[in-house]
């Protein structure tokens, strides 16, 4: 089994964290694509940041559209690998590419002949803002089947537990659209100038080349499940495990992408066409998504992780893997925290030039109001990779679509109804634009339910699943506080106190 990690002995924070970082920085530069463009783009103007922000919220729904893929064999590969059945792992693999494939070149073709009505569904009332972000989405469709196999591809590395292949073949995609953008986007020499246009034709050219990379490592150089051939027939018997955990996390992102294309349009409603919030917004997206990628990447491994002692029946390594990449996650909720609320104008002035006074101004408004979500949103990530990992993605999917439909009623709440109970910020935003907030305030109510329900569901879990019988960390507490007696008669100590009674008979 070449480049196979075992996960299910050894050091479990070693083990988490040596998967996590590569993950992370995968992450980190999948994410500096959009980051570069914003970043140049923005030296252009806010309303060519506007238009890119729009086409992205498609590109970014067909990605999450690729998670069946992705989580499907993630979870089926490091399941299998556990069970130490290299043969089924090569199935998932092979299936899950073949799926992936299929799906993107579709999507693509989808994207390309609805794109007039995709960046109609916006209600931008700006004539440049909808032809530029007409034209950036367009180029973007060549490239997305490239763009969405490469995900899947990662997904085969990382359920094998070699995340550090995924990292190098991206970062190197990323070198050559950095190079590409400022090219491209403010021309030099016989290239003209071609803005977003640029920017976009960057991104797939390196995408392009992150794809045939991950072709060359996969099935030539390494090869680390020995498939001789990821292209094939796909098989029922491995289509349906994969839509079943993938399916659930697909359908969970899909919604929230669909939602947040429907909440920028209820945004730009409530801001009567002013193009400003949704600036904020695009860019702030892409700020918080410092945090959130770091978590998806402790998810990940976690999933992971999970994954292979779930095959093994390792449920005390589950257990003790889950509340130690928590305390990582809910770390960099509060650091996160304290960077948005403390140093907004900085962070966001590292995305504009300094023209946009009021985009940034606002923008120190959006932080400040995300902040307050950080701990929860990373708390709800980490828990969605630990439900993966056992193969069981309904309920973060259900917990999530809920929580993201709740958005929409709780912006128009925050917006009208509670709008004289909203902080003012004066000092950054003038009193008409206050409304505007309330839709922030909505993303940031959300996200604290979610993380909170789904972290005592996965508690439950662990609590009443048969083959768990190690106590959770607040039974221990119990242990130590409370009288022998009184403990044997506890409903929550009975399931430990008659383990110990059946190892002493």
């Amino acid at each position: 089994m070449n480049q196979i990690k075992d996960l299910t002995s050894g050091n479990i924070f070693s083990q988490i964290v040596k998967l996590a970082i590569p993950i992370i920085a995968t992450s980190f530069v999948q994410m500096a694509y959009n980051m570069t463009d914003m970043a140049w783009l923005g030296q252009v103007g806010s309303e060519t940041v506007s238009a890119v922000g729009m086409a992205l919220y498609m590109v970014w729904f067909g990605a999450s559209l690729l998670f069946i893929t992705k989580i499907g064999v993630e979870v089926g590969v490091s399941q299998s690998i556990g069970q130490k059945n290299l043969e089924r792992a090569q199935s998932f693999a092979r299936n899950a590419f073949s799926l992936s494939f299929v799906i993107s070149i579709v999507f693509a073709l989808c994207t390309w002949l609805f794109a007039d009505s995709i960046i109609n569904l916006f209600n931008i009332k700006n004539d440049f803002v909808n032809q530029t972000a007409l034209q950036y989405l367009r180029i973007i469709a060549i490239g997305m089947p490239f763009t969405y196999s490469n995900i899947t591809m990662s997904g085969v590395y990382n359920g094998v537990g070699n995340t550090k292949t995924p990292f190098w073949i991206n970062a190197f995609g990323l070198i050559i659209n950095i190079i590409l953008d400022p090219i491209l986007i403010f021309g030099w020499g016989a290239i003209p100038k071609m803005g977003a246009a640029g920017a976009g034709i960057a991104t797939v050219i390196s995408q392009l080349c992150v794809f045939i990379l991950f072709i060359y490592f996969l099935h030539i150089k390494e090869n680390p499940l020995n498939v001789k051939n990821y292209l094939g027939k796909i098989q029922k018997e491995f289509l349906m495990p994969i839509l079943k955990v993938g399916g659930p996390v697909a359908l969970q992102s899909t919604s929230f992408a669909f939602l947040a294309m429907f909440l920028a349009r209820v945004m730009n409603n409530i801001a009567e066409g002013n193009p400003i919030p949704f600036s904020v917004q695009s860019i702030g997206a892409q700020i918080e998504a410092l945090s959130w990628m770091t978590a998806s990447g402790f998810s990940t491994a976690l999933g992971t992780f999970t994954g292979q002692n779930y095959g093994a029946n390792q449920w005390y390594r589950i257990q003790k893997g889950f509340f130690i990449t928590l305390g990582i996650a809910g770390f960099i909720g509060i650091i996160s925290t304290l960077l948005f609320f403390f140093w907004g104008d900085h962070i966001f002035n590292l995305f504009l030039n300094s023209r946009e006074t009021d985009v940034v101004k606002m923008g120190i408004v959006y932080l400040i109001i995300i902040s307050f979500s950080q701990v929860f949103m990373t708390i709800e990530i980490t828990t969605t990779g630990a439900f993966n990992g056992i193969g069981k993605a309904m309920p973060p999917a259900f917990v999530g679509i809920i929580g993201n439909i709740l958005r929409i009623p709780f912006a128009f709440l925050f917006s009208y109804s509670l709008l004289d109970y909203l902080p003012q910020f004066q000092n950054w935003i003038p009193a008409e634009s206050v409304s505007v907030t309330g839709v922030w305030w909505g993303i940031t109510l959300s996200s604290i339910i979610k993380g909170s329900i789904l972290f005592w569901w996965f508690l439950l879990l662990l609590y009443k699943h048969p083959e768990n019988t190690n106590p959770l960390p607040f039974q221990r507490f119990w242990i130590r506080i409370i009288p022998s007696r009184i403990r044997q008669n506890s409903i929550i100590m009975k399931p430990i106190e008659n383990e110990k009674l059946k190892k002493r008979t």
